[in-house]
């Protein structure tokens, strides 16, 4: 099977996780508590896949220069455009509680949280895909990361969305395509980075790694911490250690 839709497929799979979480969170009274415990989970899982997935990767393909200007680049553009998106509604969109604004109470915010759930996802599958490239197998730590951190964003996103009025309709639409675009931005992070130098592609996956990180501190971890904060260091850390356990099965 062509590189390119082993790919897609594995993107797919890390972003079916989405609305594995959407319908819980959505079909599912889950108490605030549990949803933030949850999230806290994936914020460990995830920093764990950045530190030791694509932080060490990007400086073991280029070093530590475009390693570093890809981090700060992924955080930088994330962060803007995490601005910009909070602005028109899209600030609140992974909360479960009654924060996110209903479009009668700030017009285009459903829109907004679309491009944020985007935004959120898409760095994430181009690593997928950029980890094939060379003839290698695909990093089961990262898309077990991403699938592991995807389930509570979803679930806490769409509980969130259930509370501010969004219908059925329009909470499994946006996940499930939020999904199938995971899996075309997996596609693309391996046919266009197909030919690039190991800079290139050291800088392409710390900016995916300095935009995830970012995403976690903005988004994952305020929700974690609104209801957990007495256990969410240790949720976190056993989330960490899960993951850092998987690598090391995998090395």
């Amino acid at each position: 099977m062509p590189g390119v839709l082993v790919a897609g497929g594995w993107g797919l799979l890390a972003g079916s996780a989405l609305v594995v979480g959407a319908l819980i969170g959505y079909l599912v009274r889950i108490p605030a508590g549990a949803v933030a415990a949850v999230m806290a989970f994936g914020s460990g899982v995830l920093l764990s896949a950045v530190s030791f997935e694509l932080i060490a990767e990007a400086h073991d393909k280029g070093g530590l220069l475009p390693t570093a200007l890809g981090a700060v680049a992924g955080a930088l553009i994330y962060t803007l455009a995490n601005v910009a998106l909070a602005r028109r509604g899209a600030r609140h969109r992974k909360r479960s509680g009654g924060q996110q604004p209903s479009e009668s109470e700030q017009s285009g915010s459903g829109t907004a949280i679309a491009l944020g759930a985007l935004l959120d996802g898409v760095p994430e599958s181009i690593v997928i895909g950029t980890s094939l490239l060379g003839g290698g197998a695909v990093s089961v730590v990262t898309v077990a990361a991403v699938f592991i951190s995807n389930v509570p964003e979803g679930l806490s996103s769409a509980s969130g969305m259930r509370q501010a009025g969004r219908g059925r309709g329009y909470v499994f639409g946006l996940w499930a395509g939020i999904a199938v675009i995971s899996g075309l931005a997996a596609m693309l992070g391996y046919g266009v980075l197909g030919g690039a130098s190991g800079a290139v592609l050291a800088a392409i996956t710390a900016l995916a790694g300095g935009a995830i990180l970012t995403m976690v501190a903005d988004t994952m971890i305020p929700e974690a911490f609104e209801n957990a904060h007495l256990w969410i260091g240790l949720i976190t850390v056993a989330g960490f250690l899960t993951a850092f356990g998987l690598s090391q099965l995998e090395s």
